[in-house]
């Protein structure tokens, strides 16, 4: 079926009672633990913002958002989010943030353009987050303290979980490699970025893969991000080797956010100047924002990873093509 990996003779371990037990238990834990090892604070969040703020991910510039008008509203187009990666830094200056102090939230999106597979689905759910820190502190230095960080955080829920549901852990790697985009290029140039990421994360087990969104030596990029929060010289994803689906798998996307320099060049470079003109992107290049660092990191992911499962579908409700959830079941994966 295309798009869809079976694992040769799956076991799920766990039924969907037990699952969803233990994914209760990953949620509630990981967030506590993570927020103390940050100094984040739990804010509420929107699920939609108005289009004419630009507070709205781009994601790689193709994807469109759902949409709709309110009858209060009339004029303005509401956008259910992408990801939250903008709003979270104005809300830093808003609610008053101290220095090297932070937030994070429940990020619930819709991508209604995403491929379905074993690990995409069009409902998005994570843990949002974003740090205030000195402009002399983006560095890759602070990135990588901040990655080797939230690494341990997740090894430590590895134990956790083990602990409860020992039958079920899916056990991770003790050290995350560090490996920019240009060297696997180098390293592995007939083969396309995917290939590349399966090739390095299956070496090392965990790999934080930075410099995501600049062209590479060949003029090609390893992958799209938006230019306008991300600082594509200070970012990266956080890849594990799945050994149930033999391929990497996508923890957490994250990284230095752009400052008024990096976002004129990145909004340059990706033909979208256009952009500094809303009211987001003015505030920033005026230096009314704190300079920050922030991510996400997927909770259904996290929760698949740490529960050995083949499918998303397995730790999130949302919508499959039935032919997808047929041939699931047919093969002991239990599609919520």
């Amino acid at each position: 079926m295309m798009h869809l990996i079976i694992p040769k003779n799956y076991d799920p371990k766990l039924d969907v009672i037990q699952t969803q037990q233990a994914i209760r238990y990953i949620r509630e834990t990981f967030q506590d633990e993570f927020g103390k090892e940050l100094n984040l604070s739990r804010l509420s969040a929107p699920m939609f913002v108005e289009k004419d703020t630009g507070l709205n991910d781009n994601l790689n510039g193709i994807e469109k958002p759902v949409s709709f008008t309110m009858k209060d509203m009339p004029g303005k187009t509401i956008e259910i989010v992408h990801s939250l990666a903008k709003w979270k830094r104005l809300a830093l200056k808003r609610y008053g943030f101290a220095m090297h102090t932070g937030l994070y939230t429940n990020m619930n999106a819709i991508r209604k353009d995403e491929d379905l597979d074993n690990i995409h689905s069009i409902y998005v759910d994570q843990w949002d987050w974003e740090k205030i820190i000195a402009k002399e502190e983006r560095t890759t230095a602070t990135l990588k303290d901040t990655v080797k960080t939230i690494f341990k955080v997740i090894k430590h829920m590895e134990h956790e979980v083990w602990y409860k549901f020992p039958e079920a852990v899916h056990h991770l790697p003790d050290e995350i490699h560090f490996v920019t985009t240009q060297e696997l290029e180098d390293e592995f140039p007939t083969l396309t970025p995917k290939e590349r990421e399966d090739a390095i994360t299956k070496r090392y087990g965990a790999v934080f893969l930075m410099q995501i969104g600049g062209k590479l030596k060949s003029g090609k990029r390893h992958d799209g991000r938006a230019p306008d929060y991300d600082d594509w010289k200070l970012n990266g994803d956080i890849l594990f080797w799945y050994e149930p689906l033999q391929h990497a798998l996508e923890i957490s996307s994250m990284g230095i956010r752009v400052s008024e320099e990096s976002m004129r060049a990145q909004l340059k470079e990706a033909g979208a100047e256009d952009r500094a003109t809303l009211p987001f992107h003015q505030m920033l290049l005026n230096g009314e924002l704190p300079y920050t660092i922030g991510g996400g990191i997927g909770q259904s992911r996290l929760c698949m990873l740490l529960l050995g499962k083949a499918h998303v579908g397995e730790v999130q409700a949302s919508v499959w093509p039935q032919d997808m959830i047929d041939e699931c079941y047919a093969h002991k994966i239990q599609i919520l």
